[in-house]
């Protein structure tokens, strides 16, 4: 189990890099994250949702994701509250300090999650979530060293040397773990290591004098990371491109943003420029396309759109001749009305959408999930991806639908082509769709770029990388292999 000195260390992408790793060894390899917070989540074949971090470990390990893979997922809807996934489906909601009490009650499903996974693995590589010097969360633990103790694991601690204070977080966190504690960990990791590597020799025998671990490993920053589908919000802080010709699309920073690797292959364009807003700031007014992404609590986002001036940015964009485009809870914005009865993103309530489509939609009825592909209407292009949705959308700008999926349509289109949406998450990732659609917001020269084919190059580089910088047979020894 690999567990981090601190949240956003790298322990997920030092697991997806391991995991693809000793997968070219030969070996039937795992995923498991006991609990992962975020609103990035992926669809599993079972028709389930994990974290978005388990789904690309589980493409590293050349398996189809499965909801064992991360049996509790907390999905944030407000700064004190969380939608509980439990082995793929919701399980209700939960404020922080009640979800405190429900830990030990999730254990059993967690375990049970676990011994199905190493039922079918010779290796299981588990990340841990934030820290275990989190002691104040210690009680009822589930992602951490309760997880590890329970399952009887070894840990390696990862600490983050870009951050700064590597050796006090590593030094730290061992002082501050209890002796039975302390006894699970057989080495630690320092990771994102820009320059010369030999003039952190020192600070080694440091952490080693003080702790007594062995290091595994001095990983360098690994600069293609970000070409890899992200978990955290803070990766939406990530452009493209910039400079004459380039398409530029802009994207409102929803407090509760959801799914946003949707623009990855956007990010990924040479010729575009993503510029995620943050609120406080104008939607610039040169923008070819806006971008209504997902979001876990569509009415407080619409809220937050509307008290940010967003909605009349909007306005102004379109009378421009821009274009926009709502994905998922962003096209629900789109349309006359949104109503959430039952309160199932937050306080049961309705309010007035943005009115660029004839659309009203109710929240209600179970929650999508599921895997498709299709077509867009106008031209053809094949798309795929995945539905993660509660709400029936219903109005007459549903007879111009964006897609055909399957045998039914999705999505709409306004009469002037001008503003669109659809439930569809990762249709950008199809390369045919996206050269298309690019295309009709500006002319240009077609990239190349094949996104998917790109995403298993990277993983294999960062395999490369893991082998050259860590000791992957101590690593494979102290699995017991």
């Amino acid at each position: 189990m690999l567990q981090g000195t601190g949240s956003d260390v790298g322990k997920s992408l030092l697991v997806a890099g391991l995991c693809r790793a000793y997968t070219r060894r030969g070996l039937a390899v795992r995923p498991f994250k006991p609990q992962n917070m975020s609103n990035n989540a992926a669809v599993t074949a079972e028709g389930g949702e994990i974290g978005r971090a388990q789904a690309l470990q589980a493409r590293a390990c050349g398996v189809l994701p499965a909801v064992d893979m991360n049996p509790v997922l907390l999905k944030p809807q407000s700064e004190v509250g969380a939608q509980v996934v439990v082995q793929g489906k919701v399980w209700g909601k939960a404020k922080a300090r009640d979800y405190q009490a429900l830990k030990p009650e999730l254990l059993p499903k967690v375990l049970e999650s676990f011994h199905r996974m190493s039922g079918e693995a010779e290796l299981v590589l588990v990340e841990g979530a934030g820290s275990p010097a989190e002691v104040n969360l210690r009680e009822g633990d589930i992602a951490n060293m309760g997880f590890a103790e329970a399952a009887g694991l070894p840990v390696v601690l990862v600490g983050d040397i870009d951050r700064g204070g590597v050796i006090a977080s590593l030094v730290g966190t061992w002082i501050l773990l209890p002796p039975a504690e302390r006894a699970r960990l057989v080495g630690y990791i320092v990771n994102k290591f820009r320059g010369d590597v030999s003039l952190f020799d020192s600070g080694l025998e440091v952490i080693t004098r003080e702790t007594g671990l062995e290091s595994l490993g001095v990983v360098p920053w690994f600069a293609e990371a970000g070409r890899l589908p992200a978990e955290d919000a803070v990766a939406v802080q990530r452009g493209g491109a910039s400079g004459p010709g380039a398409i530029k699309v802009t994207v409102p920073v929803l407090s509760r943003i959801a799914n946003f690797d949707d623009l990855d292959p956007l990010i990924a364009e040479p010729d575009v420029a993503v510029d995620f807003v943050a609120p406080g700031r104008a939607l610039p007014g040169d923008a070819d396309l806006v971008v209504l992404p997902g979001s876990k609590a569509t009415l407080a986002d619409l809220a937050v759109l509307r008290r940010e001036g967003w909605d009349l940015d909007l306005t102004a964009h379109l009378r421009r001749g821009g274009q926009v485009l709502g994905l998922c809870g962003g096209y629900q914005m789109l349309g006359r009305r949104i109503r959430d009865p039952e309160g199932i993103e937050g306080p049961p309530g309705e309010a007035e959408g943005l009115g660029l489509l004839d659309l009203e939609t109710e929240l209600a009825g179970d929650k999508t999930l599921i895997e498709v592909e299709g077509v867009e209407i106008a031209s053809g292009a094949a798309v795929r991806g995945y539905e993660m949705h509660i709400g029936i959308t219903r109005g007459p700008a549903l007879a111009r639908p964006l897609l055909r999926l399957g045998n039914q349509d999705d999505g709409a289109v306004s009469a002037d082509g001008k503003v669109a949406g659809c439930y569809l998450h990762g249709l950008f990732a199809a390369d045919g769709f996206r050269r298309v659609f690019l295309a009709r917001l500006k002319a240009r020269a077609e990239s190349g770029l094949a996104y998917e084919a790109g995403i298993e190059r990277v993983l294999d580089k960062l395999a490369d990388h893991l082998e050259e910088n860590l000791d992957l047979e101590a690593l494979l020894k102290i699995s017991g292999r």
